[in-house]
């Protein structure tokens, strides 16, 4: 009997690692950041875990998601910087689902009371697991997964990645901002490849930082998804990266009135390769001219939602497709 169970479970555990897809949940943590990647090989990387409180919404709606995907745990949980709607949600999550990994890039530069609170709450959690302290250029060793840090602590790759490195015309005409001294500028951002697949992360990376990343030259080359930096933030997500990925795709994991403003919106919606922007949620502020068709925003009201996600699965060429949990509505992207 035993050995009938054993070879079931390996067969489940073969099926699993065969499907040669990489599955991408974008969770609704109402404009936070909650990005669960599970690979084929069945090992998963969790990016934030939105905020704390609301009677454990945000962690609650994580696990439901994760549980969806089969997973018995978390086995690498980046968090991109200490602000409460992407490390918040921590400690919640650690007491219902076991975290193996705290990827991160260390300290928290912004201090006071609530600051110190939130980051000693995420030291507490963490330090029940195995902490790594990433900078640019390091991997992120999700097995079946190439996970580049781009970013992190303020510093971007010095290096052009492999077929990266030309010339960004997309820079000319940028105009830099002030300069950013908070955790956002130093967020972990990293290029998740699977074959031939690639998805950007920046987390909440600002304006100037992006363009370090990109300009004069592109080091990171295209992607086929982007997610957009910072929620679609109008402090985030110049032209000359936006533009310069040239993404197919792009995902706002905005909230009803916290991300997606206008001018952000259209730099992502006049990308040159664009086919389609998926919303997480309706964006208040941008009006009918500034969203997308209802079909692409997974929570379209404002209050209440049900915490309805994105899910997309990719295969190894770059062929891939993105769901709507709200309506099942799903469109395939074929290279």
């Amino acid at each position: 009997m035993i050995r009938i169970f054993l070879l079931l479970l390996c067969a489940v555990t073969l099926g699993q690692a065969a499907s040669g897809r990489l599955e991408v949940y974008f969770v609704d943590v109402e404009g936070g950041q909650a990005t669960l990647f599970v690979a084929p090989s069945g090992e998963s990387m969790l990016v934030d875990t939105g905020w704390p409180g609301s009677n454990n919404r945000d962690a609650d709606r994580i696990v439901a998601v994760a549980r969806k995907a089969g997973l018995k745990q978390i086995d690498y949980l980046v968090i991109t910087h200490f602000h409460t709607d992407h490390v918040g949600g921590v400690p919640q999550l650690a007491a219902k689902f076991p975290i193996k990994n705290f990827v991160d890039h260390d300290e928290s530069v912004e201090h006071g009371a609530q600051e110190d609170a939130l980051f000693n709450a995420y030291k507490e959690a963490r330090a029940k697991g195995n902490h790594i302290v990433v900078k640019p250029g390091d991997t992120i060793p999700v097995k079946g997964l190439k996970v580049q840090v781009l970013t992190a602590a303020g510093n971007e790759i010095t290096k052009p990645l492999a077929g990266a490195g030309a010339p960004n015309p997309f820079c000319a005409g940028t105009k830099m901002r002030d300069t950013d001294p908070t955790e956002n500028a130093r967020s972990v951002g990293t290029l998740i490849t699977y074959g031939k697949f690639r998805i950007i992360d920046l987390g909440d990376l600002t304006w100037n930082k992006e363009f370090d990343l990109m300009c004069p030259n592109n080091r990171v080359g295209t992607v086929d998804v982007y997610l957009t930096t910072h929620h679609g933030m109008n402090m985030s997500g110049p032209a000359a990266i936006v533009h310069a990925l040239h993404p197919r795709v792009a995902i706002m994991n905005n909230g009803a009135r916290k991300g997606g403003t206008p001018e952000a919106w259209q730099v992502v919606h006049s990308s040159p390769d664009i086919q389609d922007l998926w919303q997480v949620h309706y964006a208040v502020a941008g009006g009918k001219e500034n969203n997308v068709e209802e079909q692409f925003i997974a929570n379209p009201s404002e209050q209440p939602d049900s915490g309805n996600y994105l899910m997309l699965s990719a295969d190894a060429n770059a062929n891939f497709t993105v769901t709507n949990s709200r309506t099942g509505f799903s469109k395939t992207y074929k290279r």
